[in-house]
């Protein structure tokens, strides 16, 4: 049976980190660009840096992974733990750190790109990044495939200190949670839990229903909604698998 899973966050960090992640891949999928297509590429970086202005990003990380270093160093004694994968994943995380702390504010050569700064304020006027509007993006977009591709590729590089550590820690929590069997009868599910960031929901696809979450870490009600309205045939009672992390 086919399944999909549907995160919800419960915080406003987890909020954060999972539009980060999600403009991280538009990013990465859209960064070898054709003329036809490149605002997809520049809307994600121009999302991407906004929320990396507006929010402490990197101390955020920084905080957890130092939590989740804590978490392996606790575990690392017990019996039948691999302590290989353990001490790797130590290592790994020390280098995070290391790089946060010689890197300077996450995107601030992007920011201070005039370029780029450019295209982010055209983007904000329906249309505004035709060929009279930004001509400079116009002759850019003329250059060859490859000196495009090159350029690209430098830009990413101020926000990869970013990618990695970001990537490490949501496997950390995701990994946290495991799923369990529940069943939502007339079309309502509540739970209470302790300190819960992010709740997974696996439910068959063939269902064709979404989930609506509605609460805080400690507290949360899920409802399911048809993809097509008015097709609530079998909404009275779901099962799916919820995993709390």
């Amino acid at each position: 049976m086919n399944n999909i899973i549907f995160e919800h966050p419960l915080n406003e960090r987890m909020r954060t980190w999972l539009r980060i992640e999600f403009l991280l891949k538009q990013l990465h999928l859209h960064r070898h660009f054709t003329q036809n297509n490149a605002l997809l590429f520049f809307h994600a970086l121009s999302e991407l840096l906004e929320i990396v202005e507006r929010n402490d990003v990197k101390g955020d990380l920084i905080k957890e992974i130092e939590a989740q270093k804590q978490k392996i160093l606790s575990w690392i004694e017990l019996d039948g733990v691999d302590k290989e994968l353990l001490g790797d994943m130590l290592k790994k995380y020390d280098l995070f750190l290391a790089k946060f702390n010689s890197s300077l504010r996450l995107g601030q050569a992007l920011k201070d790109d005039r370029f780029i700064t450019a295209i982010r304020q055209r983007l904000m006027i329906p249309g505004g990044c035709c060929s009279f509007d930004l001509p400079s993006f116009h002759l850019w977009l003329n250059q060859t495939q490859e000196k495009r591709n090159s350029q690209v590729d430098e830009w990413l590089k101020h926000i990869a200190v970013l990618d990695e550590p970001l990537k490490a820690c949501l496997q950390f929590i995701r990994q946290l949670g495991e799923f369990s069997l529940f069943t939502c009868t007339n079309n309502f599910f509540q739970e209470t839990n302790g300190d819960v960031s992010l709740i997974r929901i696996r439910v068959a696809l063939d269902k064709n229903v979404y989930p609506q979450v509605s609460g805080h870490m400690s507290r949360y009600s899920i409802r399911f909604l048809p993809l097509y309205a008015g097709d609530n045939n079998n909404i009275d009672a779901i099962e799916f698998e919820l995993a709390c992390c």
